[in-house]
């Protein structure tokens, strides 16, 4: 992939994501915010359409068990001989204008008595069971409602029992026959927009509906009976809407709660709307967040095709300009540097390239000599064992009583020279395994400080910051100071060379019970796990320029002082060493 895609890529991605993420954002959080309003709408609808109907159908059963106290309505005894009572009845019609289509006033045996309507004196009125009765404070009356397919005109009615005011029980019934259309008038003033509200007795039975439900011949059937499990008191529900050839439905709903001193009649109402219907805004808002999102789109692509182009031109110039010296092996014509960084770039490499040759000959006399050191520090490690496995064994064969004097002076021959050559090995190796520690109480936190010091002037120059962080409470430990000097020294300055221009290199220490924990951290490149086994081998480096011994001293001393050294990753993205040294010797930790 070519410097340029990489970079439109990269400015596609830094910008894309996050607008993106952003955009999904606000979409969800506006979607929950419009959704959780729709919501709040329908309940508080629901709370009051219910609130609509009890007050309504109050003032009606009021109505009822008032004129059914009355003293005229005691004209039912003499069966309203002078006409008193239905002029009475006729007048409460036209007072309540077109609220009642009619008042009865029957006996004992339904028939009836008095009536706004003389053509109605003398019939007989049906008398179907309740469908509700409303307990008041002045008695209670009984509602019978509109059968199914009433249609629009439909009357219920209304009937209060009138009390014998000469005698015990009553003396007939007073019957309201209330248009119920005014009922479907309130709930068809809710009932707009698409939505549709339905009142459900303690049966199931949708006793009143909007114009929607009377139309699809709904009202006075069972069609939402199975919804009454999912209603409790009041609140909003998402349900299948199968009975109403919708997939779901959104239900605000309230149960009656009365009115006044009038308890209610424990009727449910609903507000209800088609889930798609109701997020119609959401989904056009979606559209708007989604043309947005295009927009920035088609915006970051120009931008990003700009500015990859303009950052990579001069990128691609030196590119050319190295592959034709790699083929060549000549100097070709420099690039035409631009006054930025790039710019400064291409001077230093044409610089940097120009002297790659006079410095190549160089390298490879270096090369030699450093192969040289390497092999002679091997060889001296290698020829340690066997010399110490020759000593050993010409010291045994010197116990055995039936070596001859002649196998004695040989023994004593191989013995001595063998000293010699470990004398030799010891010599090679003392720049690389330490010396038996001497063991004495040291602050450690002033070795670490005395280490950080005699690096500064190497740091202040590379502006390399050391952060030390020395917070353990007992900095105490049985060590050998030279030693541990010499193993810190090491760590800092492995991890100052690891950072580059401006690195960060932290070094801190902490306690656990029995032992002194020191890490040292930077903000390098870091180490590879699958290297972790390796670091501490012998020859074993990843910097150029290193012989892979200096971990290995490192992790000698440490043992030898009974601790133990491990690398890991830190927290400022480099690598850590972590030595933890126990405070006292030989004893358990």
């Amino acid at each position: 992939m070519t410097i340029r895609k990489t970079l439109v890529g990269a400015f596609l991605l830094v910008s894309l994501i996050p607008a993106t993420l952003l955009t999904w954002v606000a979409f969800v959080n506006t979607r929950r915010a419009m959704r959780a309003e729709i919501e709040q709408t329908l309940r508080v609808q629901a709370v009051g359409v219910s609130a609509d109907v009890d007050k309504m159908l109050f003032e009606r059963l009021q109505n009822a068990v008032t004129w059914s106290h009355m003293q005229v309505m005691q004209e039912i005894r003499v069966r309203d001989i002078d006409k008193r009572l239905s002029a009475f009845l006729a007048q409460l019609k036209t007072g309540y204008q077109n609220v009642y289509q009619n008042l009865y006033c029957t006996d004992r045996h339904d028939r009836v008595v008095a009536s706004n309507s003389p053509a109605a004196i003398g019939e007989r009125l049906a008398s179907p069971p309740a469908s509700a009765i409303g307990a008041l404070p002045g008695g209670q009356a009984s509602i019978v409602l509109p059968g199914r397919g009433s249609g629009a005109g439909s009357i219920a009615y209304i009937r209060a029992r009138i009390p014998n005011h000469f005698g015990i029980g009553s003396v007939g019934r007073l019957v309201l026959a209330f248009r119920w259309r005014q009922i479907s008038e309130i709930l068809d003033q809710a009932g707009t927009g698409g939505r549709m509200v339905a009142v459900l007795d303690s049966h199931g039975r949708m006793v009143a509906g909007s114009r929607v439900l009377r139309r699809r011949g709904l009202v006075m059937t069972h069609h939402l009976k199975l919804w009454l499990a999912h209603l409790t008191d009041n609140g909003v529900v998402v349900l299948k809407g199968g009975p109403l050839h919708v997939s779901r439905v959104i239900v605000g709903f309230s149960r009656s709660r009365g009115y006044g001193a009038f308890a209610g009649l424990n009727w449910m109402t609903l507000v209800i709307e088609p889930v798609d219907q109701a997020l119609r805004p959401v989904h056009r808002l979606a559209v708007l967040f989604l043309v947005l999102l295009l927009a920035t789109l088609a915006i970051a692509t120009w931008a990003s095709l700009w500015v990859g182009n303009s950052i990579a031109r001069p990128i691609v110039a030196l590119t050319t300009f190295t592959r034709r010296f790699r083929a060549d092996k000549i100097l070709p014509p420099a690039p035409q540097a631009s006054r930025n960084e790039v710019g400064e770039l291409t001077s230093a490499f044409v610089e940097t390239v120009g002297d790659l040759d006079r410095a190549r000959q160089n390298l490879v006399r270096a090369s030699r000599f450093a192969m040289m050191g390497e092999m002679a520090v091997v060889m001296a490690h290698e020829l340690r064992t066997p010399l110490g496995i020759l000593r050993s064994s010409s010291q045994i064969l010197q116990k055995e009583a039936a070596l001859s004097e002649e196998g004695r002076e040989l023994v004593g021959f191989i013995e001595s020279e063998t000293e010699r050559l470990n004398r030799l090995v010891s010599g090679m190796l003392d720049s690389v395994r330490p010396r038996a520690p001497v063991f004495r109480m040291t602050d450690v936190h002033g070795l670490l400080h005395n280490c950080v010091v005699m690096l500064l002037a190497r740091t202040e120059k590379s502006r390399i910051r050391i952060e030390e962080s020395l917070d353990s409470p007992n900095p105490y430990c049985e060590c050998d100071p030279e030693q541990m000097t010499q193993v810190f020294l090491n760590l800092v300055m492995n991890a100052v060379q690891a950072v580059s221009e401006n690195g960060r290199v932290s070094v801190r220490t902490r306690s656990v019970p029995g032992r002194l924990i020191v890490e040292v951290a930077d903000n390098g490149p870091g180490i590879p796990e699958e290297d972790y086994a390796k670091i501490f081998e012998s020859l074993f480096h990843k910097r150029e320029g290193g012989i892979g011994l200096g971990l290995v001293v490192v992790q000698q001393i440490v043992a030898a002082h009974g601790g133990d050294v491990t690398v890991g990753r830190s927290v400022l993205g480099g690598a850590e060493f972590r030595v933890a040294l126990p405070l006292r010797q030989g004893r358990p930790t």
